[in-house]
């Protein structure tokens, strides 16, 4: 997935996985910014319904998009901003909405008076860096109205076992990737091969993205300071696991008289064929920074 919306940026830490979070760490390193201040981007907050000079939707119809990748979307702090996000998730039918938080207990309270029982554009996933927040976190999805459901385990800090969860069919997919940044934590090959062989059992697709800085195989440490060979290493260890289909059946987009938009055909480079995130990527953006 190349590409993220950030209505609003800033967090809470709230668990065991925040304490080296690396939106704190790069606010700090790059403009000495405190990554607990919350605030709603500026012209970004509309990002999805931004069209270029022919009048489409910069994101195409099709694609994939992360949310709130330096927040969570359910923060409390986030509840005065929450409704028109949904707003605009609700507009672009066509594009499917990736959900990533750490607070599955304030869901329910946060959902749009038309949800029913979810809409299909939208991917809801929990955090569980461990074994405790994986029994905290879980059930709790399970019981919300999703229709698309996931989890990261990420950083993935400790053990985490998952089959009775996926036994119920609900989950359709699984990432793991290590830690990086300041005070980096390892994460260990053992802990991923549970992880790979439980999702392989339950025909659920299961990405192994990255082995983050600190990485234990075989009782050796290893220490991964760039993240495109942390990549490539999770690629070659063979563990990510493509299970059954996962289907979004989205809705053509809401566009206005003359409004028009682009169905997404995504992108990939020859450096793609190597990438831990390669089994779930939403392609290229063709920025040019790889240099191919």
């Amino acid at each position: 997935m190349h590409d993220i919306w950030n209505p609003w940026h800033g967090c809470i830490k709230i668990s065991e996985g925040c304490a080296n979070c690396y939106m704190y760490y790069l606010d700090k390193t790059r403009s000495g910014k405190d990554g607990s201040q919350i605030y709603r981007t500026g012209s970004g907050f509309n990002y999805p319904l931004q069209k270029d000079r022919h009048g489409n939707y910069k994101i195409k119809s099709g694609e994939e998009i992360r949310v709130c990748m330096t927040s969570d979307f359910f923060l409390a702090e986030a509840d005065e901003w929450r409704g028109e996000a949904w707003d605009i998730i609700r507009t672009r039918s066509d594009v499917i909405f990736f959900l990533l938080t750490k607070r599955p207990q304030r869901v329910a309270e946060c959902l749009p008076k038309d949800w029913g029982d979810g809409w299909e554009n939208v991917f809801f996933n929990v955090t569980c860096e461990n074994q405790r927040r994986a029994d905290e976190r879980i059930p709790i999805m399970l019981d919300l109205p999703f229709k698309h459901k996931g989890i990261m385990c990420a950083p993935f800090i400790g053990e985490v076992h998952i089959d009775r969860y996926l036994a119920g069919g609900q989950i359709e997919q699984v990432i793991a990737g290590g830690e990086n940044y300041d005070g980096s934590r390892i994460c260990n090959f053992d802990w991923v091969k549970v992880l790979h062989n439980e999702c392989k059992a339950h025909n659920v697709t299961f990405c192994f993205m990255e082995t983050g800085t600190k990485f234990v195989k075989d009782g050796r440490l290893y220490t991964i300071p760039s993240k495109a060979v942390q990549s490539e290493m999770a690629f070659k260890s063979g563990m990510s696991f493509k299970g059954r289909e996962i289907t979004f059946k989205l809705q053509p987009a809401q566009t206005d008289l003359f409004g028009s938009y682009d169905t997404y055909s995504p992108k990939f480079r020859r450096r793609c064929d190597t990438c831990g995130s390669r089994i779930i990527c939403n392609g290229c953006s063709d920025c040019g920074k790889c240099g191919e």
